[in-house]
């Protein structure tokens, strides 16, 4: 009887011990520093494609280079799709691990029945190769919540990073969030600036543009020399600092484009409209790298 109970304690013990080897590890550690830095990159990232997306339909709505944004469309559209499934299931070829966190993935069923509702629309654009009127209302109507409900995400996103990996640099974590929102500002001011360009809701796309690109601006800087009411710690490693620079040097070209939409009241034209078609991908381009630099230091 002493032997059986004996095997017994010994048979739990070792089956305890197998148990946490294989389940405890992955489900304490979480996400490390370097996996917490991918998964705000690319769900940062989202909230910039939900803005390029409706840029590019308003590009094609305007009719500047139909052929390559009808192309570009097809293909933000997509990785969009591809990298909500990744942040939800985990992915391989983007490099994120599966979201386990029961908040965030309420947050994110939220965005999937968003995107259910805008991806037809813009599928029906991409095959039909061009936008009606109907069509641009809807886009104007649904991409914010969209964007709303995606930020929404990355804050929690953020949140589980300051808590877990990058819980011993929480202003990484911010300036990981807030340099991938820069992404999304480029796309959203030249947004704007075209909904204000084809007449749609001027006033307010005017002034939606004011505050875009003000905050983009002033981001910017934070993320250069710090902002504490942005919880911006500031930027020392000097390869990133160089790179904000150039991000800097775009943006002293770009800005008077946006914002002469604002101080000429909605009247612009259609060189200016071909300038910022040539000249955001640029700035998002250097905005981007920035934050895979930034990434980086998580990865350290």
């Amino acid at each position: 009887m002493l032997f059986l109970k004996h095997c017994n304690k010994t048979f739990l013990l070792l089956l305890l011990a197998v148990f946490s080897l294989y389940i405890q590890p992955g489900f304490a550690a979480g996400p490390s520093s370097a996996e917490y830095g991918v998964v705000l990159n690319l769900s940062g990232k989202q909230r910039m494609l939900s803005q390029k997306m409706s840029k590019e339909v308003m590009l094609v709505a305007i009719g500047i280079n139909l052929d390559k944004n009808l192309a570009n469309l097809k293909n933000t559209s997509a990785l969009f799709d591809k990298t909500i499934k990744g942040l939800r299931n985990g992915s391989k070829e983007l490099r994120l691990p599966p979201t386990s966190s029961k908040r965030i993935l309420r947050q994110l069923d939220k965005i999937d029945k968003l995107w259910m509702g805008f991806y037809p629309n813009i599928q029906t654009i991409i095959s039909a190769k061009k936008v009606s009127a109907d069509q641009i209302s809807a886009i104007a109507a649904n991409n914010l919540p969209l964007l709303k409900e995606m930020n929404k995400a990355v804050g929690l996103y953020e949140k589980d990073a300051k808590k877990g990996g990058l819980k011993a640099d929480q202003g990484l974590a911010a300036t990981l969030n807030l340099s991938g929102k820069q992404r999304m500002l480029t796309q959203k001011m030249s947004k704007e600036f075209l909904l204000v360009a084809y007449g749609h809701e001027v006033e307010s796309n005017r002034l939606n543009l004011l505050e875009t690109y003000t905050l983009f601006e002033r981001t910017l800087k934070g993320l250069l020399d710090g902002d504490t009411t942005l919880g911006l710690p500031g930027t020392k490693p000097e390869s990133i600092r160089q790179q904000l620079t150039v991000v800097e040097k775009l943006w002293t070209g770009f800005k008077p484009i946006v914002a002469s939409a604002v101080e000429n009241k909605g009247k612009i034209q259609h060189s200016e409209i071909e300038q910022l078609a040539d000249s955001n991908l640029p700035l998002l381009k250097e905005m981007n790298k920035a934050v895979g630099m930034y990434e980086k230091e998580a990865a350290k």
